[in-house]
């Protein structure tokens, strides 16, 4: 063996003594159903919270951009890619969201790196929720910027920070997510906005898991009722919206310097006019049904009522059980039953908090949502 296979055998055994080791499982899904190692499951895992993606109006809407436009966008949006159904979808995500404009990206990962580095950069300080998601972690460390965490959603620890550190940066940026993708708690967006106003700080929330379910659909900036005042609004296309990408929306001003510094943006390959289409489709489908936003909490409430769990703040549930072997254990006793809960561990969530992650969308029926419950009411909460 090679010196590189050596060191990835060594570091596989390492995560494999941790019970930390990952494996890609080949599962075929449809709406909430799966199918993996030959058994249907249904699954309380996937992001797609209202069940679009698997919606007609999405697979007519990518199947007619196929036809006409063919498959792939053939370069980056600066040089020819910026395909007319872009202008379509970033006009119906401004409007969504409240903004004068949107910019879309590849992906939610490539919003993150690219915009973060755009706004701030050495010299400039970044305050980020410790338990803000990766991706933001990651846009933080490239600007160069001082980046130093905030305690999760601890207002008194983000204003004592800012007074002490503010004044010796140049900008400042603060950073959250909209909805924590495996607590399902919500980020206090009113009060932090105010507070950023305050310190002349830029407030982004990261509204990957708010879009298309809270506040009507528009996300997590409206989850109060009227809108915070959060200047940049992130997201993804790729959960409740059910298709695939990222995308920014704020002023006028700061679309326009996306679209010249924003690395992920000018270098690379602009998504595919059928992924376009169908983000398009279903923005059509949340903003004609804003009730059907609603739908992925009510089950999930429903959930947390017949399990003895705290009632939920969001569609995303957690059950933590400490340790990566119980949640393995929880999890495959969950499979065996017919459920499919992935099992979240170290270094995702921090050590002696894995957990049981549970994903409500409109889709799923609740007969199942009550069987699961009594199961995790019966069996994983009274062995936890």
């Amino acid at each position: 063996m090679s010196s590189l296979d050596d060191y990835a055998t060594a570091k596989l055994a390492g995560l494999d003594d941790r019970h930390l080791r990952r494996a890609l499982v080949t599962t075929a899904r449809r709406d909430v159903a799966v199918e993996r190692d030959g058994r249907r499951l249904i699954s309380f895992s996937c992001n797609d919270y209202l069940g679009l993606s698997c919606h007609p109006a999405l697979a007519d809407a990518a199947r007619n951009a196929i036809a006409q436009y063919g498959v792939g966008a053939g370069a980056s949006r600066l040089v020819t890619g910026n395909h007319p159904l872009y202008d379509a979808l970033e006009a119906r995500l401004a409007r969504l969201k409240g903004t004068a404009a949107a910019c879309v990206f590849g992906s939610g990962y490539l919003a993150n790196t690219g915009i973060i580095p755009a706004l701030v950069g050495r010299g400039d300080l970044v305050l980020i929720d410790e338990l803000a998601h990766a991706c933001l972690w990651s846009g933080a460390r490239l600007s160069g910027a001082t980046v130093l965490p905030f305690g999760h959603n601890d207002l008194d620890d983000l204003r004592a920070l800012l007074g002490e550190r503010r004044t010796g940066h140049g900008k400042t940026l603060i950073l959250t997510d909209g909805v924590f993708s495996m607590d399902g708690d919500l980020a206090p967006l009113p009060a932090l906005g105010r507070l950023a106003r305050d310190y002349d700080a830029w407030l982004m929330a990261d509204d990957a898991h708010g879009i298309g379910v809270l506040g009507r659909g528009r996300g997590s900036t409206f989850a109060a009722g009227n809108a915070a005042d959060v200047p940049l609004q992130m997201g993804t296309l790729s959960k409740a919206i059910g298709a695939y990408g990222g995308y920014l929306c704020a002023s006028a001003p700061v679309i326009e310097l996306m679209k010249n510094r924003a690395r992920t943006l000018i270098y690379s390959t602009a998504l595919p006019p059928p992924v376009v289409a169908a983000a398009i489709a279903a923005i059509d489908l949340i903003a004609a049904d804003p009730v059907l936003a609603a739908v992925p909490l009510a089950k999930a409430r429903a959930f947390t009522a017949r399990a003895g769990l705290p009632p939920a703040t969001s569609q995303i549930v957690p059950l933590i059980v400490g340790t990566p072997e119980a949640a393995l254990a929880a999890a495959r006793f969950l499979e065996a039953e017919g459920f499919l809960v992935v099992p979240i561990r170290p270094p995702t969530v921090p050590p002696g908090t894995a957990r049981l992650r549970f994903a409500f969308t409109a889709r799923h029926d609740d007969a199942d949502i009550a069987r699961l419950a009594d199961l995790v009411r019966t069996r994983v909460v009274a062995a936890a």
